[in-house]
């Protein structure tokens, strides 16, 4: 959402968090201009405020996965991803 400039994750799931059924985990910045994407970041570094939106699926009753996306490739990916995995098990 924040990628595209559309939307606050955690807003929307006020809109429809009950419908969620799967969550992809993944850090942006909102776009600068109206011709690209925001930039994607390591996550923890983005616009998401992921303790607010782990809290509110918590209290949806979300128990599916979170997915982790870095849709960049080699050794930086993997670190990022194990770091991904870290900050959202101190958020579980």
């Amino acid at each position: 959402m924040i990628l595209y400039g559309k939307a606050n994750p955690v807003d929307a799931l006020e809109i429809f968090g009950k419908y969620v059924k799967g969550v992809h985990a993944k850090d942006g910045l909102y776009p600068t201009s109206g011709a690209s994407l925001g930039e994607e970041v390591r996550l923890g570094e983005g616009r998401v405020n992921f303790p607010a939106l782990i809290s509110r699926l918590k209290e949806l009753g979300y128990s599916g996965s979170l997915t982790i996306e870095r849709e960049i490739s080699g050794e930086q990916q993997i670190q990022d991803i194990l770091a991904a995995k870290k900050f959202l098990e101190a958020l579980i």
